[in-house]
C-alpha cells in the first residue's frame, strides 16, 4: 500500500513529467527528424474540445500548437477565427515563442485584425474574421492558439480534420465530443488507413487521437488531398439552424428537411411574370424546349450577386424576390429558375453541390449539411439535364468542369437522393482543327486555321467570346508561346450554344520559325497544335495517379513547302497506344511542293496506382518529343 509521502512524490513527479512535456512541444529541436522531412510547419497539439449541450447549444474550445521551419510555412499558422451574428467568439489569445521555447510575444482579442469575411463578389453578409497578422524575424518560431466560440446552430458540427494541406506534419491531434444531452451522433471514419485512430468513448463522450502524421508533399495528377488524409465527419440526428430545428437519419430525410423548411413557400410569383413566361411557351410543346425558352428568360433578366446571410446560408430568397430585384446568389437564381419551370409545367429539382474544378464528391453515406454550391436538376427520359443558373453565358444543359462528374444531392418533395452529374467523355471533350501554314524562303510561316471544340473543350474556350481584341491576341499569343515573333492577322469566333460547340477563325504569321543552316532548312511540321507539357519526375512517387477528364485532339495541316527547296528527311508515321491514351501522327506527301499532316491524340481518364506513374510521364514524354518533330528541307539546284 502507497504511503502519503509515495503517493505525493507521483503527483509531483507526474506534475513535473506533463510540464516537462508541454514545455517540448514549444521548443523545435524536440520535434522528431522524420516529422521534419517535406514539412515547412509541424503540428505539434492541436485538441478540438466540442461540448454540444444541447440541439440549439454548442461550446467549441481549440488549442493549436504549430511550430514553423521556414518562411514558407507561415500560411499554415491559421490563426483566425470566424464569427457572425449567431457565432460568439467568448476568448482568444496567441502566444508566440521563439526556438527554445522562450515567450516572446502574447496577443489578445484586441490586437487581432477585426474584417468582414466576404469577398467583394458578395452583395452583403454578417460573417467576419479575426485574424492575427504576425511578421517572423527568425525561424523556426512555435505559435499556441486558444480560443473558444459558442454558437445555437448545431447543424454544422466541427470535423476531426488532423491534417488539412500538404507540406505539413501532425506530431498529436485530438478530439473530443462531450454529449450531456444524449443526443444522437452520428460520425464515420475516413481514410484511416495509413494513420488510425484512437479511439476511447464514454456514455456521453466520444475521443478520437491520432500522431505521427508526416508531411506530404504534393506531386503531379493525385488525387484530392481531402480524399488521401484521415478524417471524421459528424452530425447528430436532431440539429438547430439559425433557428430552423431538423431532424435527419439519411438522405431521404435530409431532402424531406430542405424542402419543408428551406424551399417550400418560397415559389410564389407576381401575376404579370407568370403572363410573360407563358408566352414564351405559347404553342411549344416539348418540356424540354419550354425549358430552353425559360433558362434562356433568366439569364436574360438576372445577375449572379452572393448573399451570405439568411439560415446560414442555406435558405434561398423567395423567387418572387428574386423577379423584383433581377439578382440573387446561387441559391436564390436557381429556386427562381425552378419556380418558373413549375409555371411552365417542367418538373426541375434543387440540387447540392460541391463546385469547383477539383470534381469533390457528396458524401453519399453521410447525410448532413455539406456542398457549397446550388444547380438545377430536370429530369429527361434519356438523359438527366442539369443547369448552371448563376451564369449569363452558359448554354443551355451545359455545366462544364465547375460541377461535373460528381455525387450530387438532388432535393424533391419526397425526399433526398444521390444522383452523379454529367460526365463529359474523351469523345465528348474534342478539338478538331484544319489549317494550312505557308513555309517561306527567308524561314518565315503564314498559318490560317479553323478550329471547331466541343465538351470540355468547349468550358475552357466560350468565354473568348466576349473579350477584347488586345484580350484575344494576349490568349491567342499564350496559347502559341512556343512560336516567336506571332503577329496575329484576323480572328473571327463563332459561340454555337444550341449545338455548344465554339469555332474559331483564325490566321497568323511568324518570322524565323524555320532554321536556316547553309543548304538547309529545319521546321517543326506541328505549328498549329504542339503538346508542350512533361509533369515532374519523382524518383520515389507516393500518391495515387489520377487523370481527370479525358480528352481528344484531331489535326490536320496542309504544309506548303517554300519554293526552291524539296523534302531531304521527314520525321517517320508514329502509333502509339497505352492505358493512359493514343497518339497517331502520319505525313503524307500530296504533291512535290504540299504535305499533309495528320494528328490524333486522345488523353483517357481514370484512376491508377502511383507504379503506372512512370509509364505515363513517358508516354507524354513521348508525345511531346513527337510534337517537336523537324522535318529537313534542302535548297534545290534551281534558280
Amino acid at each position: 500500500m502507497l504511503t502519503k509521502y509515495s503517493l505525493l512524490l507521483c503527483l509531483v513527479f507526474a506534475s513535473f513529467y506533463s510540464m516537462a512535456q508541454d514545455k517540448a512541444l514549444l521548443q523545435s529541436f524536440s520535434i522528431p527528424s522524420e516529422l521534419k522531412q517535406n514539412a515547412n510547419a509541424v503540428i505539434r497539439l492541436n485538441e478540438v474540445k466540442v461540448n454540444l449541450r444541447a440541439s440549439d447549444e454548442m461550446i467549441i474550445n481549440v488549442k493549436r500548437i504549430i511550430t514553423v521551419l521556414n518562411k514558407n510555412g507561415d500560411r499554415h499558422v491559421d490563426a483566425f477565427v470566424h464569427y457572425d451574428d449567431d457565432l460568439e467568439i467568448n476568448d482568444l489569445e496567441v502566444l508566440i515563442y521563439d526556438a527554445f521555447g522562450k515567450e516572446i510575444n502574447k496577443i489578445k482579442t484586441r490586437d487581432f485584425n477585426d474584417v468582414s469575411a466576404v469577398d467583394g463578389g458578395t452583395l452583403y453578409g454578417d460573417s467576419r474574421v479575426k485574424y492575427l497578422e504576425y511578421t517572423a524575424i527568425t525561424y523556426p518560431y512555435t505559435v499556441e492558439l486558444t480560443y473558444e466560440t459558442e454558437t445555437k446552430n448545431t447543424a454544422f458540427i466541427p470535423w476531426f480534420y488532423p491534417l488539412a494541406d500538404y507540406h505539413l506534419s501532425v506530431e498529436k491531434s485530438t478530439y473530443s465530443l462531450s454529449n450531456p444531452s444524449q443526443l444522437a451522433i452520428r460520425y464515420k471514419i475516413l481514410n484511416a488507413e495509413a494513420h488510425a485512430f484512437t479511439e476511447h468513448h464514454e456514455d456521453a463522450s466520444y475521443n478520437f487521437s491520432v500522431e505521427h502524421i508526416e508531411a506530404i508533399r504534393p506531386e503531379d495528377h493525385s488525387p484530392l488531398l481531402a480524399d488521401l488524409v484521415p478524417k471524421i465527419m459528424f452530425a447528430t440526428k436532431t440539429f438547430n439552424l439559425k433557428g430552423v430545428a431538423g431532424s435527419v437519419e439519411n438522405w431521404s430525410d435530409f431532402g424531406k428537411w430542405m424542402y419543408k423548411d428551406l424551399l417550400d413557400g418560397t415559389h410564389e410569383l407576381p401575376e404579370k411574370t407568370i403572363l410573360e413566361v407563358n408566352a414564351l411557351i405559347e404553342n411549344v410543346t416539348d418540356p424540354i424546349e419550354k425549358a430552353k425558352k425559360v433558362y434562356e428568360y433568366v439569364q436574360n433578366k438576372t445577375r449572379y450577386i452572393s448573399v451570405q446571410v439568411g439560415i446560414g446560408g442555406w435558405k434561398p430568397f423567395s423567387a418572387a424576390e428574386v423577379d423584383r430585384l433581377s439578382y440573387g446568389d446561387c441559391k436564390a437564381l436557381t429556386n427562381y429558375t425552378m419556380a418558373l419551370l413549375n409555371v411552365v409545367g417542367v418538373t426541375s429539382y434543387y440540387t447540392v453541390v460541391f463546385a469547383g474544378n477539383s470534381q469533390k464528391n457528396i458524401q453519399d453515406d453521410f447525410a448532413s449539411l455539406q456542398g457549397n454550391h446550388v444547380i438545377l436538376n430536370i429530369p429527361n427520359e434519356d438523359e438527366t439535364i442539369w443547369l448552371e443558373c448563376t451564369s449569363q453565358k452558359l448554354p443551355f444543359g451545359f455545366i462544364g468542369d465547375f460541377t461535373d462528374d460528381r455525387d450530387v444531392l438532388v432535393v424533391t418533395p419526397s425526399g433526398g437522393e444521390i444522383q452523379h452529374t454529367k460526365k463529359y467523355t474523351a469523345k465528348e471533350n474534342t478539338q478538331t482543327t484544319k489549317s494550312t501554314c505557308k513555309i517561306f524562303q527567308d524561314g518565315s510561316i503564314d498559318v490560317s486555321l479553323n478550329s471547331v471544340s466541343r465538351g470540355i473543350q468547349y468550358d475552357k474556350k466560350y468565354l473568348l467570346a466576349s473579350s477584347t481584341e488586345r484580350e484575344l491576341e494576349k490568349a491567342y499569343k499564350a496559347r502559341w508561346s512556343y512560336i516567336n515573333n506571332m503577329s496575329i492577322e484576323a480572328v473571327e469566333i463563332g459561340n454555337d450554344k444550341q449545338s455548344v460547340t465554339f469555332t474559331e477563325d483564325l490566321s497568323f504569321k511568324a518570322t524565323n520559325y524555320g532554321n536556316l543552316s547553309g543548304e538547309r532548312m529545319l521546321v517543326v511540321v506541328n505549328a498549329v497544335n504542339r503538346f508542350d507539357y512533361v509533369p515532374d519526375r519523382y524518383r520515389n512517387r507516393m500518391l495515387p495517379l489520377k487523370l481527370k477528364r479525358g480528352f481528344k485532339d484531331v489535326d490536320e495541316i496542309e504544309l506548303h513547302l517554300p519554293k526552291g527547296y524539296t523534302i531531304e528527311a521527314l520525321p517517320k508515321d508514329e502509333n502509339l497506344s497505352t492505358k493512359f491514351g493514343s497518339y497517331k501522327r502520319k505525313i503524307v506527301k500530296v504533291n512535290d511542293s504540299t504535305l499533309l499532316y495528320k494528328r490524333e491524340f486522345t488523353r483517357n481518364d481514370g484512376d491508377f496506382p502511383k507504379e503506372d506513374y512512370k509509364e505515363f510521364r513517358n508516354f507524354y514524354k513521348e508525345i511531346t518529343n513527337q510534337d517537336h518533330a523537324k522535318m529537313a528541307l534542302i535548297k534545290t539546284n534551281q534558280p
